[in-house]
């Protein structure tokens, strides 16, 4: 039976389908990071090594920026959820009042 194996490059994304003689020469060459198999022993996918050039893994934070807030877990058990501080006492108040200035504006 000539089984299709699932090849990623290191950021996760599908490369390929290879044959388990084409994995073979792959890792000979010393190219596949990991090879996962299934507890049955066959191969369920390999990953690539990150090549030279390629770029650093980009991470699902730096797409959405910074969060301001977040789930707090409180003695009693419950969860809240509490809001990031931005600045501490008064430094960004008039930043936040010339937006609304201009907000207010007539247009």
């Amino acid at each position: 039976m000539n089984h299709r194996i699932p090849l990623y490059n290191a950021d996760g994304e599908l490369a390929d389908w290879v044959s388990e003689q084409r994995l073979a020469l792959l890792e000979a060459a010393g190219l596949i990071a990991r090879v996962v198999r299934h507890p049955k022993g066959h191969i369920n996918r390999a990953i690539l090594f990150r090549r030279p050039g390629e770029g650093a893994a980009v991470e699902l934070r730096q797409y959405m920026g910074t969060r301001y807030s977040f789930r707090e877990h409180l003695d009693n058990g419950r969860l809240c959820w509490k809001l990031r501080r931005l600045g501490h006492g008064d430094e960004l108040r008039p930043i936040f009042l010339a937006v609304v200035a201009e907000c207010m504006a007539s247009q």
